[in-house]
Order: C-alpha cells, then sequence, then structure tokens
C-alpha cells in the first residue's frame, strides 16, 4: 500500500489529537496551600464578653474543609485567653469566610480594651495557633501553624466595636 502525501498528514493529525488530549486532561491544578485567619471585628458586649468575628482565608485551588481553629491572643500587651471554634466549614478555591466566636477574655485584656475604646484608640493584637483543615475532595485533615499580628480600629458611630 503507498501512501505518498497523506503519510506526513496523518502523522501530523495524529500528532495534533495526541497533544490536544494531553491538554484537556490536566484540568486546574490541584494545590493545597497553607490557610491563615485574622480577626475580621471584634464587638464588646454589655456583660464585657467579646464577640469576634474570625475570618478564614482559604489560598488552595481546592475548596478545603476547616474543622478547628485554636488560638492564643493576644491584646496590646495583654493575654487574652485561647480563641477556639469548631465551625465545620467548607470554604472554597481562593476564597474566605467568617466565623463568629464567643470569647471570654482575661480581666486585664478587657481593661486594656476598655481603655483604647475610651480613649478612641486602636489596638494591636496576635493570634499564635492552629487552624485543622484538610482538602475536601481526598486527603486528611491537618494542622497547620499560624501566626498573625495586626491591629483593630474603633468604627465610628459603633460604639464597642473595631475592625
Amino acid at each position: 500500500m503507498k501512501l505518498g502525501w497523506r503519510a506526513p498528514a496523518l502523522l501530523s493529525a495524529g500528532l495534533l489529537v495526541a497533544f490536544l488530549a494531553a491538554c484537556s486532561s490536566g484540568g486546574i491544578p490541584r494545590r493545597v496551600s497553607e490557610p491563615t485567619a485574622s480577626l475580621q471585628q471584634l464587638t464588646v458586649q454589655a456583660d464585657g464578653r467579646w464577640s469576634i468575628e474570625l475570618r478564614l482565608q482559604n489560598y488552595s485551588s481546592i475548596p478545603m474543609r476547616f474543622e478547628r481553629v485554636s488560638f492564643a491572643l493576644r491584646v496590646g500587651d495583654q493575654d487574652a485567653g485561647t480563641l477556639a471554634a469548631q465551625p465545620a466549614l467548607t470554604i472554597g478555591p481562593e476564597s474566605a469566610d467568617v466565623v463568629t466566636v464567643a470569647f471570654d477574655p482575661s480581666a486585664n485584656a478587657r481593661v486594656l480594651l476598655a481603655g483604647s475604646l475610651a480613649d478612641g484608640r486602636g489596638v494591636a493584637y496576635r493570634i499564635e495557633g492552629t487552624i485543622d483543615a484538610g482538602p475536601t475532595d481526598r486527603g486528611k485533615v491537618r494542622d497547620y501553624e499560624v501566626e498573625r499580628d495586626s491591629r483593630l480600629s474603633p468604627v465610628p458611630g459603633l460604639p464597642g466595636v473595631l475592625r
């Protein structure tokens, strides 16, 4: 059988089909990155307890399930206590969500924050601890270490609220 000019054309077509199949099968790369957390808002309740809106950030290219968080919280130069929650929350790829956590701070942290609010000043904070999270499609939950230093400022017109 004589192919003549058809042989290079058939070879080129076969290579093109193989190349396109290889390109289309990969899809979006599966990348798991370390999540992080920050305080989005802190509200002082009438009884002195705090309501903390904790922002959880998923930097992975896949959805992650956030099972547990546990942070030592420091406000200004005072240890405020342990901020812990079990959100059991799924956060989409490269997205964030907020969990509200009731928090009973140490007496020294309450006094420091009350003074800052009375003077209209912001306050520095530090969280240090772990986030337990894992991919929703496969893989197991693991601990991710988190350390974050940031600052909260009073919200004008909203007494007892810092962002």
